[in-house]
């Protein structure tokens, strides 16, 4: 090659050298630049004319430090710190993003003469790419751990669900094993996956439960959603009354399992069962009551009559042989009517401030002589703490009677007819004494509790405060079959000739005609508990006793009003026996008319029921409005919700002449304290 080709082959090397994108430079040992191409200067933003052949390095550094391409700083020292490193000739890489943001990834290798020669390659794609992955996979990245947090969240959630909700959930394998419990279920049957994975029915239900279910989880299995209601037994001892829908769980077309949704129907069953009873009960009561009065107003022609022949022939033995008899059948029948009234919850009640713990004191004592040596009588105190009609018979109670030192316990104090609750206390322990075929024990007991609304619904009255009694045993107990017809009228367990079955009819009706609320629970072998809910009342103000009243006089003028004019005939004899001349009424409107005539009217005795717009009540409410009738009285063989009215003594009839004289005395005190009431 001859000396004249030197130029061209190097403008030729030049040319190709400035045709490579990447920037190339080359600094002899004096650091002066002896090789370069057009990338170069393009690459790091140099002026084309600042590239010549012996630039110094340090003028491109100054130009980089001057114009802030290493960032804040003493240009200076910038520039003094490159050279210096630059003249250790090292080979080194590394990348940097000029202020245009353009990455330039720099590799300098040192020359044998001690130069060295660097490249410049723009890596600002590969380098915007790898952050556009970068930030692909981290938006990625924080999608799928938003999405897991979601779907933990998510099954919290649904967990909590599953665990609130009022109802035993869980899923069931085509072998038969729960794959999942939510919480109640564990709780109620006592059992746990976590400690049992194979968990099975057979490890929760009594055989009886299983066969029941068994068919039911087939047809579920089979791709069938099956809904049954039913008895559940478990073997920690619990009863429920359940429904549970089986929902079978499709995947690709296979069933893989089921789910089940149990609900507690138990007390559902139990208000159904109180309101159908209810319902019939009344119905019953209706019945009976229309009955009851028709056979009162007959009674009391009987009884009236047989009476007067009794009064008149009291010295012939032979028609008070044949007449006796008769009398006492038709005082059975009276009260037998008076059971029916009872029921119907129609008849006349005496409430009254009664310390219930006193009066289950005197019941103890009145029964006592009446029970075998084989049982037990106790005293104790209800729960406050126990539920409205809790299950179990068994539960254990506190003694009534206060510690030595603790004094006697307060009185327990119930707005009540006295006379009707003894009665029907002392039927309950009698009922309880015919359930103890051998050794056993009755229990009587109360205590003051509040209903709420959920407890008062369930129980069929109103919330508030009411004394709380119960009359519990341990003996034969009765079946569901039993309980369904205790209340019925008639209805009885006991051997022919041993009771009416009236009983608990008359007792459910005086409970309910009170404002209370009653309920019975009973497990066949294990005995019966009898609750008695009565409305509480405060402590009676002291009783100072009324003036003493001046003996009634029973002569004057009568005004007897009845729409029965057999039932006038025997109570005008009644009362011309005990001195009154007797004005007859058969309705209403002509008593209130007689009354507006006759100034001197000294006694009123009115029926409550008669046909028209008025009663009895308004004729009553007339006659002390005018403040001369000296006694009011009314007398009904029922009378259809609150028997009477306020003030006004009422009689039940039948009645004998000496209730009558009774009835018309506390008439004429009603009379005296509304005139000093007045006065």
């Amino acid at each position: 090659m001859t000396e004249q080709d030197w130029p061209i082959r190097i403008a030729t090397t030049q040319a190709g050298l400035d045709l490579i994108d990447q920037g190339m430079s080359i600094f002899d040992a004096d650091l002066r630049l002896v090789g370069w191409n057009r990338a170069y200067t393009t690459l790091l933003g140099f002026p084309h004319e600042m590239a010549y052949f012996g630039a110094p390095f340090e003028s491109f550094i100054r130009y980089n430090a001057e114009r802030g391409d290493y960032g804040p700083g003493d240009p200076r020292e910038q520039v003094y710190d490159r050279v210096q490193l630059a003249k250790v000739f090292e080979p080194h890489e590394f990348e940097r993003t000029r202020p245009n943001g353009t990455v330039l990834r720099i590799r300098g290798q040192p020359l044998p003469s001690l130069g060295f020669i660097t490249i410049y390659t723009d890596v600002t794609r590969e380098r915007n790419a790898e952050r556009t992955i970068r930030e692909q996979n981290q938006k990625l990245e924080s999608r799928v751990e938003a999405r897991t947090a979601a779907l933990v969240r998510s099954e919290r959630r649904m967990r909590l669900i599953m665990d609130s909700i009022p109802a035993m959930v869980a899923y069931i394998d085509p072998l038969g094993r729960y794959e999942y419990l939510n919480q109640q279920y564990e709780t109620l049957f006592g059992v746990s996956l976590a400690s049992n994975p194979a968990l099975n029915a057979l490890d929760i239900f009594d055989m009886a439960t299983i066969r029941l279910l068994r068919p039911h989880l087939q047809r579920a299995l089979a791709g069938e959603t099956v809904s049954c209601e039913y008895e559940l037994k478990a073997k920690n001892g619990l009863a429920l009354y359940v429904r549970t829908t089986l929902v079978p769980d499709f995947s690709q077309g296979q069933v893989v399992g089921c789910f089940a949704l149990t609900f507690d129907l138990s007390e559902q069953r139990r208000s159904q069962t109180l309101v159908a009873r209810a319902q019939k009960l009344e119905s019953l009561g209706q019945l009976t009551g229309g009955i009851a009065h028709d056979f009162n107003n007959i009674l009391t022609v009987v009884i009236g009559n047989q009476e007067a022949i009794a009064q008149h022939a009291a010295d012939d033995p032979v028609v008070q042989e044949y007449l006796q008899p008769a009398i006492r059948a038709s005082r059975r029948g009276a009260e037998l009517i008076k059971g029916l009234l009872s029921f119907a919850r129609r008849q006349p009640l005496r409430a009254d401030h009664v310390d219930v713990r006193l009066l289950l004191g005197q019941v103890a004592q009145l029964v006592r002589r009446s029970l075998p040596k084989r049982i037990d009588l106790q005293l104790g105190e209800v729960d406050a703490a126990l539920p409205a009609a809790a299950a179990d018979p068994s539960l254990a109670t506190a003694p009534m009677t206060a510690a030595a030192n603790a004094g006697p316990p307060p009185p327990l104090w119930a707005w009540i007819d006295p006379m009707l609750l003894e009665q029907a206390l002392i039927n309950l322990v009698l009922n309880a004494r015919d359930a103890i075929a051998a050794q056993g024990h009755i229990r009587l007991q109360a205590g003051a509790v509040q209903l709420d609304e959920a407890a008062a619904q369930t129980l069929e009255t109103a919330p508030g405060a009411y004394v709380r009694m119960e009359v519990r045993d341990n003996g034969s107990g009765m079946d569901a079959a039993t309980l369904s017809q205790l209340f019925d009228p008639f209805f009885t367990t006991k051997r022919p000739g041993r009771g009416t079955g009236l009983g608990m009819a008359m007792v459910y009706g005086f409970v309910k005609q009170s404002g209370g609320a009653i309920d019975v629970s009973s497990t066949p072998g294990e005995g019966t508990r009898v609750s008695l809910w009565v409305p509480a009342s405060e402590a009676p103000e002291p009783d100072e006793g009324p003036e003493p009243a001046p003996a009634p006089v029973h002569t004057g003028l009568a005004l007897l009003v009845d729409d029965d004019a057999e039932v006038r005939g025997v109570v005008r004899r009644q009362l011309r026996e005990l001195g009154y001349a007797v004005v007859e009424a058969g309705s209403a409107d002509e008593a209130l008319s007689l009354l507006a005539k006759l100034s001197e009217v000294r006694l009123l005795l009115s029926d409550v029921v008669m046909p028209g717009t008025l009663d009895g009540r308004d004729v009553a409410a007339r006659a002390r409005a005018s403040g001369r009738v000296a006694s009011v009285v009314l007398m009904s063989a029922y009378a259809p919700g609150a028997v009477g009215m306020r003030g006004v003594p009422t009689l039940t009839k039948p009645f004998t002449r000496a209730e009558l004289l009774a009835a018309i005395e506390r008439g004429h005190d009603e009379h005296a304290e509304q005139s000093g009431r007045a006065g």
